[in-house]
């Protein structure tokens, strides 16, 4: 039996945590709906197969919904669901912190920004 995890801030983590998840999710609340090749474009550095991990670790946690169009060539478009919804205000939240602290953060981030650190 696996252990629940206690902490809530952890059990929030666990779903939106790693280096590209929140990516994708503001990506998400930008557009309301987008398809694949439009959110990898808008990642950049993303590979297709790091976006296509991260696409379906979102949908199983239920956060994600992928809609398939039966149209040739196939056309797959990712919402965000209720669940994914609710996670606005916390995307939110990470934004005013980071406008009020944008000197801090721009200063931390030069000093000893390690892309590793996000992953």
């Amino acid at each position: 039996m696996k252990k629940l995890i206690d902490c809530p801030a952890e059990r929030a983590v666990y779903f939106l945590g790693g280096k590209w998840k929140i990516r994708i999710l503001f990506s998400l609340l930008q557009s309301k709906k987008i398809r694949f090749g439009e959110l990898k474009k808008g990642l950049k550095t993303i590979t297709q197969q790091m976006l296509s991990k991260q696409l379906k670790e979102l949908e199983v946690d239920g956060i994600v919904n992928r809609k398939v169009h039966q149209v040739v060539p196939p056309k797959v478009e990712y919402s965000l669901t209720e669940f994914g919804l609710s996670v606005i205000p916390i995307l939110r939240s990470f934004s005013e912190w980071n406008k009020k602290n944008t000197k801090t953060i721009s200063v931390k981030l030069n000093k000893s920004f390690e892309e590793n650190r996000i992953t």
